[in-house]
């Protein structure tokens, strides 16, 4: 497939990049180093990058430039599974087949690493060697996704719910919120290195929503469906927290309708840029089809 050589590129440069950013386990405080690695350098889709530099490949953007946002986005990604995986919050121990941070060190350090892995993605924004007003585009579009306003209050909204009957379209809000807020965010970072209208932003943000939702749903879908072997997750973890997903409100096979809708919305949003989407749209159908 043609979309493999870039997206195996892209995957490359952002992980070099994110090895750069992290602080080095011999400087002190060695601890709170080590566990920043262990959290971002485990593996992982690497979703949220990707769309950065698939967003810039629509209108031309130099790579380069897309290193700084690619990288904040997976480090902000990264602090909020740590923050997720706590006791408080979704209490797991293996993420990405692995111990999750506070198991592999502890609460406390788990905490002030997600907290680090945060300040640090502003940080390789706000030194970004682009043009101050782009580095400010980049800084309001990333903090926005990440705040009370996206993907915290998303995850507000989600602990609130746990336990309770929840119609499909708060559902929806949250989800928007607490995993689409940053992935709109992604694409959106990407796009702002060209020329782009109104008109075009509201193209990709309604690309970036179906994708959010559709990942979402595929990730619940997935949770029923997989072993923890397979997803390197704890599996069937939703059901027992009784935790609103789509397959408990829709049923499953109404959860696998929603996909197709989902895929139709994301088709339509990018037919106007023809073959200069093609990156974005074999992201969409990963969503889709993902087995893990």
């Amino acid at each position: 497939m043609e979309t493999e050589a870039p997206f195996l590129r892209w995957a490359q440069r952002v992980e070099t990049s994110l090895g750069h950013s992290l602080p080095s386990t011999s400087a002190a405080p060695e601890r709170l180093h080590a566990a920043m690695r262990h959290a971002v350098l485990g593996g992982g889709k690497r979703i949220r990058p990707l769309l950065v530099y698939a967003s810039g490949a629509v209108f031309g953007t130099d790579e380069r430039w897309l290193d700084a946002p690619a990288t904040a986005v997976e480090l902000v990604h990264a602090y909020s599974l740590v923050h997720d995986d706590l006791p408080p919050m979704d209490d797991d121990a293996v993420r990405r087949g692995r111990p999750t941070v506070h198991v592999a060190f502890d609460e406390a350090t788990a905490i002030l690493a997600g907290d680090a892995l945060q300040a640090l993605a502003f940080e390789v924004l706000a030194e970004a060697p682009v043009a101050s007003e782009l580095r400010v585009s980049w800084l309001r579009a990333l903090s926005t996704a990440a705040g009370s306003a996206g993907m915290c209050g998303g995850q507000a909204i989600d602990v609130e719910a746990t336990g309770k009957r929840q119609p499909v379209a708060e559902l929806e809000r949250m989800h928007r919120l607490k995993t689409g807020a940053l992935i709109r965010a992604s694409v959106r970072m990407g796009a702002m290195g060209g020329s782009i209208d109104e008109g075009t932003l509201k193209l990709l943000d309604t690309f970036a929503d179906a994708l959010g939702l559709a990942f979402q749903v595929r990730d619940d879908i997935l949770d029923v469906e997989s072993t923890s072997q397979q997803l390197g997750k704890t599996a069937g973890k939703d059901a027992a927290r009784s935790k609103p997903t789509y397959p408990a409100l829709l049923g499953m096979a109404g959860a696998k309708a929603k996909l197709v809708e989902l895929d139709m919305v994301m088709h339509d949003a990018l037919s106007p840029f023809r073959e200069h989407a093609t990156a974005l749209w074999a992201l969409g159908k990963l969503a889709i089809h993902r087995s893990h």
